[in-house]
């Protein structure tokens, strides 16, 4: 039996791995730093395998998506991709008529629950609904890009967007050993109040009627994938490096000193005392994880332990990530790199932090916004916030000293 093409590419990755372990072994052997060209040519297969690693999990991200999208159609009692509310008509065709301003609604499959709002023109006109395979992937590629809502974050999602003040212990009560008729101490727990706002972010994207009506394009693919990975990453980078006032406060600077590095290139010493630096309770948890930027990733692949094992242990199954200390590693392009003063590794219980979403992702169209130009404008938006909840040193940084 064939393998499946998410798995080659996994097997693919390991082979380029082996490679590089064999450069480093190598460099080590002869008791030498890396040349230029075999440095270029490391961060060569690094990257090879940063981009195995995402086709792999896109794939199997597609076919769950598509088996999510059949169970919908089934429940729907939609059969062959036909809408069968209101006649027999293909979604598509009725997304196309509404996008190419034949029809200014069509209808979709789906419950209440699954859809969400789609107008022409003003948002008071109301009426259609985007279907719930493209909602799913304007929310999916959102999440590929903010790491922090793939990779164990808590998300809440409210309909509305007034402050949620969330009530949280600062401390707790110390007990202590008490002699014969002795005075018991007294100890109390300390609380204190995280507040969630929401804070909007979008994007407007213009689309000629010739690419709307053109038969062999993948509308909802396209517009799906750039809107999304437009106000993703738009919320992304916030819910990663936000200060905290006039928008989201971000994990980076919201987490705990967990190790100061002793030089501008930490070594093993410092990433383990940085994963024991989170106590246990929180480091054992499932959505522990390391939180890092690609270049610190490509360096880290190249640390050893005492036993000169790789400390970097990658997963051969599509979907899973790659592993330190047992610890899934999660990639973010807005964490710091490693430079003076930054903070470029995070580690901790990621669950500790707290995405609230207003209503989802909103995706609406104009044909009136620029009429002049024979363009259909859309825009996409999505509403909220970012806050680690708990700061008594569930998630800590590794912060390299100054130059």
């Amino acid at each position: 039996m064939a393998k499946p093409m998410a798995q080659l590419l996994m097997e693919q990755r390991k082979n380029i791995e082996a490679q590089m372990r064999a450069l480093i072994d190598h460099a080590e052997k002869e008791e030498r730093m890396f040349s230029a060209e075999e440095n270029t040519q490391f961060e060569q297969m690094s990257s090879d395998m940063d981009a195995l690693r995402s086709r792999a999990d896109n794939l199997v991200e597609a076919e769950e998506r598509s088996r999510a999208a059949a169970d919908a159609l089934e429940k729907a009692g939609v059969k062959g991709g036909q809408e069968q509310r209101g006649g027999s008509t293909d979604v598509e065709v009725q997304l196309r008529s509404f996008l190419t301003g034949k029809s200014n609604a069509f209808e979709a499959f789906g419950t209440q629950d699954e859809t969400r709002a789609l107008s022409s023109g003003t948002l008071s006109a109301g009426g259609a609904t985007v279907p719930t395979t493209f909602y799913g992937q304007l929310m999916e590629h959102a999440v590929e890009v903010a790491t922090l809502l793939a990779g164990g974050a808590t998300t809440w999602t409210t309909a509305s967007g007034e402050n949620i003040d969330v009530p949280v212990t600062v401390s707790h009560p110390v007990g202590a050993q008490v002699s014969e008729g002795g005075v018991i101490p007294q100890s109390d727990p300390a609380f204190g109040k995280r507040t969630l706002g929401s804070y909007k972010y979008g994007d407007l994207i213009e689309v000629p009627k010739e690419l709307l009506t053109d038969t062999g394009v993948d509308l909802e693919g396209y517009l799906a994938r750039i809107a999304g990975w437009a106000v993703g990453n738009a919320l992304g980078q916030k819910l990663i490096s936000g200060t905290g006032t006039s928008e989201p406060a971000g994990i980076v600077g919201s987490s705990t000193l967990g190790k100061t590095a002793g030089s501008l290139t930490p070594g093993f010493d410092d990433v383990i005392d940085l994963f024991y630096s989170v106590i246990g309770p929180y480091r054992n948890r499932p959505s522990a994880s390391w939180v890092l930027e690609d270049t610190t990733a490509g360096y880290l692949r190249k640390l050893k332990d005492g036993n000169n094992n790789y400390i970097w242990q990658s997963s051969v199954i599509a979907g899973t990530p790659d592993t330190i200390e047992g610890k899934p590693v999660r990639s973010d392009p807005f964490m710091p790199v490693m430079a003076a003063n930054a903070k470029p590794l995070l580690f901790g219980d990621l669950a500790s932090y707290v995405v609230r979403l207003i209503n989802g992702v909103r995706f609406e169209s104009s044909e009136h916004f620029a009429f002049n130009r024979d363009v259909v404008t859309f825009r996409a938006l999505v509403r909220g916030d970012g806050l680690l909840m708990d700061q008594s040193g569930a998630v800590k940084h590794l912060l390299l000293p100054a130059a």
